[in-house]
C-alpha cells in the first residue's frame, strides 16, 4: 500500500491549541497518532510524509521514526530541521518531487502551489502546511488535496482514497484539455 500524510507535529505542545486538537498534552497526542499510523500502515508499505513531522530532539525523533511502520519518504516542511538529521530513517528526503504512482503523476510538496509540474496535464498536487485551511480552495481549483492529519481525522490517506477524491474534483484550471483551440 502507498500512503500520504503530513503535519503530525509530534512533540509540539502549541499545535494542540493552534489546531484545536482534542488532546490534553503531547504525550497523549503522540501516542494516539502513532497508534493511528501503525493500525493502517504495514511494515513494507510506503509512506510519503509531506513535512512538519516532529518538534522533538534528535533522539526523540529517531525513536519515534523507529516506532512508525513503513518505508518513509520525507518532503521537508517548515519545521523539519531535526527530522532531516535522522536521514537514515527515511528512504529519501526531498524538498518537493513529481512522482508517478500507478501511472498517475503527483506533485508532492509541503506548501500548496497554484501551479505545479504537469498541472497543465491535470496532474495531482498533494500538499500540507495549511492544516485544513485551504480545503475549500483546493476542492474548487482542481486536483489538489491537503493530506495533513488535521484534514483527515488523524488518518493517513491511502492512494485509492485520494483517487476517489480526485475523481470528484474539477480539472486543473490550466488543464490543456480545457483550452480553446
Amino acid at each position: 500500500m502507498i500512503w500520504f500524510t503530513a503535519d503530525h507535529h509530534f512533540f509540539h505542545r502549541s499545535i494542540i491549541k493552534y489546531c484545536h486538537r482534542p488532546f490534553a498534552d503531547t504525550e497523549e497526542m503522540n501516542e494516539f497518532m502513532i497508534s493511528q499510523w501503525n493500525a493502517t500502515v504495514g511494515k513494507n508499505d510506503t509512506v510519503h510524509h509531506l513535512g512538519d513531522l516532529s518538534f522533538g530532539s534528535k533522539p526523540l525523533t529517531r525513536h519515534l521514526l523507529e516506532r512508525l511502520k513503513g518505508k518513509k519518504f520525507l518532503y521537508r516542511g517548515s519545521h523539519d530541521k531535526v527530522s532531516i538529521k535522522c536521514g537514515d530513517c527515511f528512504e529519501g528526503i526531498f524538498t518537493c518531487e513529481l512522482v508517478s504512482i500507478n501511472g498517475q503523476p503527483i506533485f508532492l510538496a509541503h506548501h500548496c502551489h497554484k501551479v505545479w509540474p504537469q498541472s497543465h496535464y491535470n496532474s495531482w498536487h498533494l500538499f500540507a502546511h495549511s492544516h485544513g485551511g485551504l480545503d475549500g480552495y483546493a476542492a474548487a481549483e482542481g486536483k489538489l488535496l491537503d493530506v495533513g492529519v488535521d484534514s483527515h481525522n488523524f488518518q493517513l490517506w491511502p492512494f485509492d482514497e485520494i483517487k476517489e477524491v480526485m475523481d470528484t474534483r474539477p480539472d486543473n484550471f490550466n488543464f490543456v484539455g480545457r483550452r480553446k483551440k
